[in-house]
């Protein structure tokens, strides 16, 4: 038996669907973004365009500049994969931290990955941006680092992983499968893996031309 979807709120659609807009060159670099016109285009109130903006502001892909309302900044589509690269060197930490202190809530990890499972079965990316950023913040907390921590949830993961599911539509299975992958490699027990297995997992997400230890790739991202 399927489960039901979750429905993204108002506001996250909006925003979701303007970044589509904007990495496929539909929104240039520089334009502004009035409301009005966004709320008449989406078919709601100025508020939840709002919002949109505001989450939009925060992830460093919109700027609010004085007396000349919100602009589209250059680069969304290299902002959102540096991203990754910055969060796999804070994972890459965490998990180190984690596994030392032996804080890692392995069964709880497990329940996060079968909720992936039914995500997939469901075709749920929303939910399953949740429980993938659920269970990686399981890793960050149990490093207990309160610097580390602040520095990742900076990122807003949840706000970036819905973008990045909704742009590169992965199929949801695989999705399950690369994370628990990467708790299979946490349970054994070998930091050097772990850490070379976490750092991995994020780094495939900045679709750069070349992996982390600079061989050529192909690109996925699309664009």
């Amino acid at each position: 038996m399927l489960v039901n979807k979750t429905k993204p709120t108002l506001s996250e659609s909006i925003r979701d669907g303007l970044v589509e807009l904007i990495v496929s060159g539909e929104i240039k670099a520089g334009e502004r973004l009035i409301e009005t016109r966004i709320a008449a285009d989406f078919g709601t109130s100025q508020a939840p365009v709002r919002e949109a903006l505001r989450e939009l502001e925060g992830l460093g892909l919109v700027e609010s500049r004085p007396r000349r309302g919100r602009h589209v900044l250059p680069f969304v589509e290299q902002t959102i994969r540096e991203a990754y690269v910055v969060r796999a060197a804070l994972e890459e930490a965490a998990t180190r931290l984690a596994m030392l202190n032996r804080r890692l809530p392995l069964d709880a990890m497990r329940t996060d990955v079968a909720e992936m499972r039914r995500c997939a079965a469901a075709d749920d990316a929303r939910a399953m941006g949740l429980a993938s950023a659920r269970f990686h913040r399981r890793v960050v907390l149990a490093a207990e680092n309160f610097l580390l921590e602040r520095a990742w949830e900076g990122l807003q993961i949840e706000a970036r992983t819905a973008i990045t599911l909704a742009l590169t539509k992965p199929a949801l299975d695989h999705v399950a499968d690369e994370h628990e992958d990467l708790l299979g490699v946490l349970a054994a027990g070998d930091v050097e893996a772990a850490c070379l297995h976490a750092r991995a997992h994020q780094w495939a997400y900045a679709d750069l031309p070349h992996d982390m230890h600079g061989a050529a790739r192909t690109v996925r991202f699309p664009g």
